[in-house]
């Protein structure tokens, strides 16, 4: 029997979680990219390799997450590895925010990352699994923007489920951490970067004056997925250039 770890990486059709494919793999994981665009995630798979497989799954569904784990054991067995990475954000005015909208933001990003986590630790336990799931939190679960209220919700609960699940999984040796991405080259931040005014206020508020890459924070969730964070449960790691840290602008 094979003991190469399996790996489900969410929203892995592009942008950070495709990244985090990329790095799992080169740290010999088979890997499982799931999203609900099904032509993107066919098409990431594809670009992989690997034998990268490629599910399609609505993170807002819990039907269809129950749906993808049941296929993922039947077809290729317990996972290793969670990386709970989709997510949306839907920015508007905070008066004109829609009771659905911010329901559908919460849906995906957090009931749907409770779920997951809740469907993989559950697999992880009956095979006797130790382990890793990293969720994708953001800066934004301790500073705050005005146009997405219902992100920085999310993100902030995620930041705390993280510690919550930490805690219950820590007696089967599951870990279970995040990631708390700062500006980061993504389409989410694509409008931003096409606009030289909101370009300046990001490098403002960033004291190492670039926005970073997908495969940065890629890099992060990798390490907090392998034996060398070993000893590492519960905790929040912000790749963010610094921003966290400031006071004031500059």
């Amino acid at each position: 029997m094979s003991t190469q770890p399996l790996a489900l990486v969410t929203g892995g059709a592009q942008g950070i979680g495709y990244a985090c494919a990329e790095a799992l793999i080169e740290d010999g994981a088979k890997v499982i990219v799931a999203d609900i665009n099904a032509e993107g995630v066919k098409a990431a798979a594809d670009s992989l390799g690997h034998g990268t497989i490629a599910m399609v799954c609505d993170m807002g569904d819990t039907a269809a997450i129950d749906a993808m784990f049941e296929a993922i054991q039947k077809d290729h067995g317990a996972l290793s590895i969670l990386v709970n990475n989709a997510g949306i954000a839907m920015p508007n005015d905070f008066f004109d925010t829609s009771i659905d909208d911010f329901k559908k933001v919460i849906d995906i990003n957090l009931t749907g990352t409770f779920h997951a986590i809740q469907r993989a630790s559950k697999m992880m336990v009956d095979a006797k699994i130790e382990g890793a799931i990293v969720n994708m939190s953001s800066i934004n679960a301790v500073v705050s923007i005005p146009t997405i209220p219902a992100y920085c919700a999310s993100k902030g609960g995620v930041m705390q489920l993280t510690k919550s699940t930490a805690l219950a999984l820590a007696p089967h040796n599951i870990r279970v951490n995040a990631v708390g991405p700062g500006s980061i080259d993504t389409a989410m931040l694509a409008g931003v970067n096409a606009n030289p005014e909101a370009m300046a206020m990001v490098m403002s508020r960033t004291p190492l004056k670039r926005i970073g890459t997908p495969r940065e924070i890629a890099d992060v969730v990798a390490f907090l997925a392998s034996s060398k964070a070993s000893y590492i449960t519960g905790e929040t790691i912000y790749v963010d250039g610094g921003r966290i840290g400031m006071n004031y602008t500059c």
